[in-house]
């Protein structure tokens, strides 16, 4: 099989080192790529989103599938390009159409979904600028903290949560009005809080049957303790361990199932992975978003720990034949941490030389944001390595994921030393 990955981030390098472990690969293409995934296969400089250079290299090339990445692409229809287009409508393409990845793209599409099919989740209210004052009302009948979420895709920064209602009627009148958020925030999401712990959840479906993947927690502030800014991620674990047999079997139930039956009931036609990000409030589940596509750093823990062959469960989402794939899990845990750019996620440089790549021997070493010169290899992202380590537990993978970045520098670098403290 010769297949196209679309991405260049931790996520994409994960598919890609699994995928080249296939016995039914013969080439991988990654477009554009980065230092890292070039160990598994030929970058091409190509955007995931120019649909009509991505057709050209796949009619060239004879690609034979085509696997998404990031959310970008999906919430813009590249499936559906695809499958407009005589040229390459036969091409498997694995992620979701437009329509199913509005259950990320549109904060609002995704609450109303979870409302038509009693999924849990927090109690909410969408508005525009034109019910502003509406929006005021509503918040007024809300407790404390305030949750404001921009409707669209705002890379990560569209959500606030404000502890006074003042400053929290500023900030919806400045996404609303004023376009904080640029067309992502022309409708806002103002939702209930919900006090508890998060993790993410996985499943793999071909629109009938799914999948579990295994779960993950992942680290979003760049301070330890988990204190200030938010970031793309600096770490994640799996398993989780407050995630209890008893407490999976209840997202199974009350959140997976419902879901997939949703998509049928609604005629969403979900080819890909679904991305459900849960809350626990007292060992009770609840989902606070959907992502139509697999989180980043959680693939640098979670598909480590697949054992099957992930194109035979690509091919069985293509082919509508998911149900008869075998699917089996690595029983080890797996941890990583984020090396990220000084000043991240503010403003940093790029183009710092990372040394000691070649003296990591106990971990994988994912890249995220780097580009190769020559035989250097040089930084070119807010987060730049992922250092994933398998154990026994989460402890003992975690004191390898830190032994391994001891041995990694380059200039102004930072990682969080505490990557599951919460759980420990």
């Amino acid at each position: 099989m010769r297949v196209l990955l679309l991405g260049s981030g931790g996520r994409e390098h994960a598919l890609a080192w699994k995928m080249a472990k296939s016995s039914l690969l013969e080439e991988l293409f990654i477009a554009p790529g980065n230092a890292g995934t070039k160990q598994h296969g030929t970058n091409v400089n190509i955007s995931p989103s120019n649909f009509e250079e991505v057709k050209g290299f796949v009619l060239e090339n004879n690609i034979n599938m085509v696997v998404v990445g990031p959310e970008d692409p999906l919430v813009n229809g590249i499936v559906d390009f695809f499958e407009a287009d005589a040229d390459i409508s036969e091409v498997p393409i694995i992620g979701p159409n437009k329509v199913a990845a509005q259950m990320e793209g549109s904060k609002d599409f995704a609450k109303e979904f979870m409302k038509r099919h009693n999924i849990p989740t927090a109690k909410y209210g969408t508005f525009t600028k034109d019910t502003l004052e509406k929006g005021y009302a509503f918040l007024e009948t809300m407790k404390a903290p305030y949750v404001l979420k921009a409707d669209g895709l705002a890379a990560g920064k569209g959500v606030l949560i404000l502890d006074n209602l003042s400053e929290a009627k500023k900030e919806l009148k400045s996404m609303l009005s004023d376009a904080k958020f640029g067309d992502a925030s022309s409708r806002v999401v103002i939702e209930q809080f919900l006090d508890g712990i998060e993790l993410s959840c996985f499943v793999i479906t071909d629109g009938d049957a799914y999948k579990i993947l295994p779960e993950a927690k992942d680290y979003k502030r760049i301070g330890e303790g988990d204190k200030g800014l938010n970031t793309g991620g600096m770490g994640a674990i799996s398993p989780v361990p407050f995630a209890n047999p008893t407490f999976l079997e209840k997202i199974k139930n009350q959140i997976i199932i419902p879901t997939i039956k949703g998509f049928k009931a609604d005629e969403i036609v979900y080819k890909g992975f679904v991305f459900f990000g849960i809350i626990n409030v007292k060992n009770e589940p609840y989902v606070i978003e959907y992502n139509c596509r697999m989180g980043d750093p959680e693939t640098e823990v979670v598909i480590p720990r697949l054992k099957s062959d992930i194109l035979d469960l690509f091919e069985g989402v293509a082919t509508n034949t998911l149900s008869e794939c075998d699917i089996q899990f690595d029983e080890r845990s797996a941890t990583t941490v984020m090396m990220v750019s000084g000043g991240y996620p503010e403003s940093y440089e790029k183009g710092k030389q990372i040394f000691g790549l070649n003296a990591v021997t106990e971990s994988i070493i994912f890249h995220a944001g780097t580009v190769s010169d020559g035989p250097a290899v040089l930084s070119n992202g807010g987060r730049v390595l992922a250092a994933t380590s398998y154990g026994k537990d989460v402890a003992t993978a975690l004191k390898k994921s830190y032994e391994s970045i001891a041995k990694i520098e380059f200039e102004k670098s930072n990682y969080r030393k505490d990557i599951g403290f919460d759980v420990l």
